[in-house]
């Protein structure tokens, strides 16, 4: 067993045969997305064929490590001209998992005043959150992405309240009994913004990361005191690492990059907001 709380230098493939079966309670994890995007040593330019094998073959490494009442986390999105991107993963994952949840991390959202209903706190149209637009006439922007929830039984019990939201009708309150404090499920649609906007190149080590508050409410609503240790197979600039030490849980990751090992070390020191350019 490799020891926890340190991101290894490796490919995943061959860190997960390192792993002690059932050893992982929470796996988080967002891969390349085979859109073309230039990380510093990985092609991402697969055929779909071998993108998908390759992804199987990776998550059937990670199914061995994970607990038989484990929570796995993937989030991946689509390209705006290939809408079945995620879905095509989703269903290559269906003879190792069952997909349990699906969740739709919502970037950026536009609500018209009119459609927000009787909230008094609101007082006119809401748009926030950010996306990268698209230059296109025939495809509309991507302004979410899909976090798929797959365990081995769908049968693993979650803190839904561990990411609960307070009810905006405070009336609802006591009126059943599920409903006892000021807390409700949040359900699937999560909205999460990145926390940070920076436009130079230099500070932006990584060009596709997820904010810390994703792999946070993960592990959150799998249930932080059933969570010892959490794994990442593609850490990236360890986003996924600093979520679980501001949880205080275990971390075990792998990643290809020395560079972004490096990035990641010094997030994990220094707690960094998310570094994207949009």
């Amino acid at each position: 067993m490799l020891d926890s709380n340190k991101i290894y230098q490796k490919d995943c493939m061959k860190g997960l045969d390192q792993l002690d079966e059932k050893s992982v309670d929470v796996i988080v994890t967002s891969p390349p997305y085979n859109i073309g995007v230039d990380y510093n040593n990985y092609k991402d330019n697969k055929s779909k064929e071998e993108y998908l094998n390759w992804l199987y073959d990776v998550f059937e490494k990670c199914k061995n490590a994970l607990t038989d009442k484990g929570s796995f986390f993937l989030n991946i999105g689509n390209k705006p001209s290939d809408q079945h991107k995620a879905l095509n993963v989703a269903q290559k994952l269906s003879d190792l998992y069952e997909l349990q949840n699906t969740m739709h991390w919502v970037k950026s959202i536009a609500i018209p005043e009119e459609d927000t209903g009787d909230y008094p706190n609101i007082k006119r149209d809401i748009a926030v959150g950010h996306y990268k637009p698209v230059n296109s006439q025939r495809f509309l922007t991507d302004c979410h992405e899909y976090i798929f929830h797959f365990t081995k039984d769908k049968n693993v019990k979650l803190d839904k309240l561990g990411v609960g939201v307070p009810y905006q009708d405070k009336s609802n309150i006591g009126r059943w009994k599920s409903a006892d404090k000021d807390l409700r499920g949040r359900g699937n649609t999560w909205f999460i913004p990145y926390e940070t906007i920076r436009n130079s190149e230099k500070e932006r080590p990584h060009p596709s990361t997820f904010p810390v508050k994703l792999p946070e409410m993960c592990i959150k609503l799998h249930g932080v005191k059933d969570t010892d240790l959490v794994l990442d197979p593609f850490m990236g600039i360890g986003t996924t690492a600093v979520a679980c030490k501001e949880l205080e849980v275990n971390y075990i990751g792998f990643e290809i990059d020395g560079d972004y090992i490096d990035v990641a070390e010094e997030r994990l020191k220094h707690r960094q907001p998310e570094l994207v350019d949009f």
